[in-house]
Order: structure tokens, then sequence, then C-alpha cells
């Protein structure tokens, strides 16, 4: 994890310097800004990472780099500023033009605002000169591998241990541990490797994913670290969340905060940590997708895996970053998503039962309870449920969400929890006029005026 920011304008040190002054969280061990004749680029990184490169030619890259494929570039080609991002938008990249119409960007909104307010968020798999948008990766659903369970089960967990392992580098890392699947076969998976595993879990008292971890940390053998919060501590975080996270989405919001509070705590004893996104996405996890036409399936999986990058990646990768590690997410490791993608969807959803293949590739290494613990939301599992929602009625009355709830871009605020993360957002970012950046949750709950 880094933050990278820039603009397509030499002798602009003063202007980047100011852009990663808002990065600065991503990384303070390295800071440097670079000047060519086009442009001025700027990086900060922690110690260990490699965020400026330069080719054979001389040409400096400044990026956001890691494990599993992670990227967002920018470097000057022929005369031209190139902006990259990697297939699944794991890293993040905003762009926009100033008012005489030069080139910038940055990995958060917030240092992209030091520039101009023309804000856009490059696509997943893409690559811009200023002028062009490129699309050198799509999601697309695949031809379906003919071979029997086992065996495929096999191959989904050889190549989620090769992603996992591709991480570790020098063993400093740890492990988001909620209970649920996705996040207890990685920690499993890295176990092995790893002299001494830090897992990480947070939730209110009573939580069921903090029962759960326990349960998986036991199992693994791992150094577990429980942070059992409050409602006032959550509400006391709750404008940094939204700083540090670039958004208003209710629920993205409130999976945020438990999600914070972990990465804040994972920090104090790993400089990386791995995180279970891509797993539900890809092999099938939710609850609605059992009502589903099984021949739709194949589509929807695609549409939200192709949705994760300014949603719940964008939760992993603020939470972390706001605290200065970095988060792996090795369910979309190339070749393990590649390989998720050829996978039968009667070996997804079997029998009512979602993620079936993946239980299959982690008997054993697992706690049985694990093994069939049904998906819960983030927030969910963490005890948090409609405690904000509650909270925020209490605080906004009728009158006010009738009033406000439709934006000056034409948005509807889809309830009094939105409303209230909304006016923090307000307070922070101003009245922005232009929201098309950002992410909203697919099926978030609409309420009536």
């Amino acid at each position: 994890m880094a933050g990278i920011a820039g603009i397509a304008r030499p002798g602009q040190a003063t202007l980047v310097g100011q852009m990663l002054d808002r990065l600065a969280h991503r990384g303070r061990a390295t800071r440097r800004i670079i000047e060519t004749q086009q442009a001025t680029l700027g990086v900060v990184a922690g110690s260990d990472q490699v965020v400026v490169k330069t080719d054979p030619t001389g040409r400096h890259m400044v990026c956001d780099c890691g494990g599993n494929e992670r990227l967002a570039s920018a470097q000057v080609i022929g005369g031209k500023l190139i902006l990259v991002r990697d297939a699944f938008g794991v890293a993040p990249l905003y762009y926009g033009h100033t008012d005489d119409g030069a080139l910038c960007f940055a990995s958060e909104v917030k240092a992209l605002l030091e520039a101009t307010k023309d804000v856009h968020e490059l696509p997943l798999g893409a690559s811009y000169d200023g002028l062009l948008i490129e699309t050198h990766f799509r999601l697309a659903p695949q031809m379906p591998v003919d071979e029997p369970p086992e065996v495929v089960a096999a191959e989904l967990r050889h190549r989620l241990a090769g992603a996992v392992e591709s991480c570790i580098g020098n063993g400093e890392i740890g492990s988001w541990l909620s209970g649920g699947l996705d996040s207890s076969a990685l920690a499993a998976l890295a176990r092995p490797h790893v002299d001494h595993l830090h897992t990480f879990c947070a939730g209110l008292p009573g939580a069921p994913d903090l029962a759960f971890a326990a349960e998986v940390a036991a199992f693994i053998r791992s150094d577990h670290h429980e942070v059992v919060v409050t409602v006032d501590e959550m509400l006391a975080v709750l404008p940094e969340v939204i700083y540090h996270l670039e958004s208003f989405d209710a629920l993205l919001v409130r999976s945020s905060i438990i999600n914070y509070l972990v990465a804040q705590a994972a920090s104090d004893y790993v400089p990386a940590v791995f995180s279970g996104e891509g797993g539900d996405e890809l092999l099938a996890g939710y609850e609605y997708l059992k009502s589903l036409d099984p021949a739709a399936l194949p589509d929807e999986l695609i549409d939200i895996t192709g949705r994760l990058h300014n949603t719940a990646l964008q939760r992993v990768d603020r939470c972390a970053a706001a605290h200065g590690t970095l988060a792996h997410v090795a369910f979309l490791d190339p070749d393990v998503a590649a390989y998720a993608l050829q996978i039968p969807i009667e070996y997804k959803l079997r029998d009512g039962i979602e993620k079936w293949i993946l239980r299959l590739a982690m008997d054993g290494a697992l706690p049985e309870r694990v093994l069939k613990r049904t998906k819960a939301k983030f927030w969910a599992g963490a005890g948090v449920g409609d405690l904000l929602a509650r909270y925020a009625d209490a605080e906004i009355t009728n009158a006010d969400f009738r009033r406000e709830r439709r934006l000056s871009n034409g948005w509807m605020l889809d309830s009094k929890e939105e409303m209230l993360y909304y006016r923090i957002f307000r307070e922070w970012f101003g009245a922005l006029a232009d929201l098309s950046w950002m992410g909203r949750s697919k099926g978030a709950p609409q309420v009536p005026v």
C-alpha cells in the first residue's frame, strides 16, 4: 500500500507536496517527488515497498503495488502521462483535469481535490493518457471446467495457498479474522508459513464473529487479538472513518467502522494483513443468490465482482491505509480468480449450500462449525445490526429527512442513517456537485419520502 499523486506539468512540486500531505497516512517511511519535462510525480509509502521504478530508458514510474497484482501507477511515456489500474481495482486511483486542462491524479479523492474538483475513478483494468481510456481486462463468464468436485477443490486450494504464500514475504503479516469462511481460509493457509501469525477480530460484546474467530484462532494456533467495542466508541470514530472512506453509502460505512477499528489494532503488530474480499463474489457466498435462476448466476457473479472496486475493496483499502498497513486480497489473485470463474455453478451452490466448493477445499483445515457457517454481513456478524440506523432515526427528524434527502446531483439518500453519514461527509469534503466517482452498494434499501 502506498499513495501516489501528480500532475502532467513540470515544476509543480509545491502542489504535489500538498497532495502527498493528504496521503501521508498511506506511508510515512518514504516520500519522493520526481520532476520530469512533462510531469511532476509524487509518492508516499512504507519502508519495505518498492514504489518508484525506473525502466531501461530512464523513465520513472510511481506506483501503489503489492502482492496479488495490486497496481495503480503513473509514468510519462512518449511525452504523455499514462495512468494504469489493476484488473479488479484493488488499488484505488482517481484522475481529473485542472481548470486549464492539465491531467492530475491521486490515490484518494481528498488528495485530488487539492488540484481540481473534476474527479473521476479510473476504471478497473484500464489505462488513461489524458484523452483515451483503454480497457486491458474485462470480467466475463468462462467455460466451466469438466472435472469432478474433488479435483476442482484441490486445484482451488492449491492456487489459493500459492496466492497466500506469495504475499508473506519476511513473515511479518497477520490476518483480519471475522470467523467467516473466507477470512478463516486465508488465515489457515498462511499459518504454516508464519512463525507467529497474528489474527484480529472486532465486534460488540457477544457478537457472533468474536466467538467464531476465537475458535478458528485456537484451531490454527494463531496469536489472536480481540477488539470489543461499544456504540459510543463506534460513534467517536465515525468522522474519521468517513474521512478515510470517502463515502456516505450507508451499508459501506456501517461495515467500515468495525473494519477501521480492527485495522487500527492490527497496525500495532504487523505491516500487512490478509482480508477475505472476493470469495463471496467469485464463489457465490450470498444468500440472495440461491433465489436466482442458475442460468443467471454466472452473469450475476461477474456483476458483483465488478462492483468491488469502489465498495468492499474501497473499505479494505481505506481502513488499512488509514493506519499505514497493506491488505492482501488473495481471492482476487489472478490465478485464483481465473480458476474461480471456471468452476461450475453447481459446485459453488450445491444443495442450498453457498461456496460449497470452498468448504470442500478447506475440509480438515478449519473447525467443522466454521466450515458450516453461513454468510453474515460484516456489520451483522460484528454485532452492529441496526444500532446505527436507530441512532440516526433519533438524531434526524422526518422533516429534515424529507427536506435534505435529495442531493444537488439528483441522488436520493436511502435512509436517515445515510443522511447522518452524508452530513459528516459534507463537513469534510463540501457539497460536491459531482459524485459519479462514488460507489453505491447494490440492493441498498430505499425509504419512501
